[in-house]
């Protein structure tokens, strides 16, 4: 098997793979065409609420009636549902992380494993189980920003904390999911697929 690296920019971070039918692994950071799936996926800066519509995230409203039905399930706000998948994937199903963590809520290995999610590509099991998972850590801290303190530090690290942890990482992930989550209840709000946003909103 041939395997050919091409990468035009030093300072890319999203690496994609394809395979030819001769062999030949191609790794880019500029995919052409179709063929190329994600292969290595850097962390982009959490988006802001200015940021949010189709045009920067096309998948934006794609999975707007898992989310609901999560939310129904679990007692967890759908915009809140919608914030951890922006801010942690970008509404990407494929997305992978350096660490590895996968899908649109970015479930790694391990907790996937622990919440029986069986495929944390499937986008209906992993909007599940990070809703399961973020339920629990509702559950576990009273305070809101606690329980996303957790999602993205883990729990241990709030508790040893009594709080927020002071990971600047943590703290910025915080800040920009809860702002999230307040743009899209005041302005954005989840609804039905067959719904129109602007009724909705009325």
């Amino acid at each position: 098997m041939w395997w050919l690296f091409w990468m035009p920019s030093l300072q890319a971070t999203d690496i994609y793979r394809a395979e030819l039918s001769n062999g030949t692994v191609l790794y880019t950071d500029a995919p052409a065409g179709q063929g190329f799936q994600p292969f290595l996926l850097d962390k982009k800066p959490l988006p802001h609420r200015n940021k949010v519509n189709v045009r920067n995230f096309p998948l934006l409203d794609s999975w707007d009636d898992e989310i609901l039905s999560a939310s129904a399930q679990y007692g967890v706000p759908a915009e809140l549902i919608k914030a951890v998948c922006l801010a942690e994937s970008g509404m990407n199903p494929r997305a992978l992380s350096p660490a590895g963590a996968r899908g649109l809520m970015q479930l790694m290995p391990d907790t996937a494993r622990g919440l029986g999610v069986k495929d944390p590509w499937d986008p209906v099991q992993n909007i599940d189980g990070g809703t399961r998972y973020l339920r629990s850590l509702m559950q576990r801290f009273p305070q809101l920003a606690h329980a996303v303190a957790g999602y993205n530090a883990g729990p241990k690290n709030v508790e040893k904390h009594r709080g927020i942890p002071p990971f600047t990482e943590t703290q910025n992930y915080v800040v920009r999911v809860l702002d999230l989550y307040d743009h899209l209840r005041d302005a954005r709000p989840v609804v039905p697929e067959d719904v129109p946003a602007y009724e909705a909103g009325r």
